[in-house]
């Protein structure tokens, strides 16, 4: 197992953040790690995720999605090729902070028979995918 997380402190309340993390269409405007999201986002669907992590070809992932929150979070899960053999947990959490700002915390846990080849992979191009997405999200929602 792997576990990657990132979080960044916006100055904007969670509905803002939401509304912008949530508008799928205007990924390509400002989001460097995930370039699309397509589908119906709701729990239970199998959406399509274009990646773009740095340093690496662009990747597309059909992942289930697991929770829809509106506000509060987005979680899915994806597998490469089947169950146990490389899957990630992704979830975009919003926690609304007693002095007007949100934390927006990305993780993802990484399980299976895979994961140690991926190793240095995730702890460099994926790590910093986060943090390049967090940081443009914060970026975009306090311009606006």
């Amino acid at each position: 197992m792997k576990e990657l997380t990132a979080e960044v402190t916006i100055n904007a309340d969670a509905e803002k953040i939401w509304k912008v993390f949530s508008d799928f269409t205007n990924y390509p405007s400002w989001n460097p790690f995930i370039r699309s999201v397509s589908g119906k986002v709701q729990a239970g669907q199998k959406i399509t995720v274009v990646l773009h992590q740095p340093g690496m070809n662009p990747m597309t992932i059909k992942p289930e999605v697991l929770t829809f929150k509106p506000n509060r979070e987005l979680r899915w899960i994806g597998h490469l090729f089947f169950t146990g053999l490389f899957d990630g947990e992704h979830s975009f959490e919003l926690i609304q902070n007693d002095d007007g700002t949100t934390t927006f915390l990305q993780k993802e846990i990484f399980r299976g028979i895979l994961v140690s080849l991926f190793r240095k992979m995730l702890d460099h191009n994926t790590r910093n995918g986060f943090e390049l997405m967090n940081g443009k999200l914060k970026e975009y929602v306090e311009r606006a």
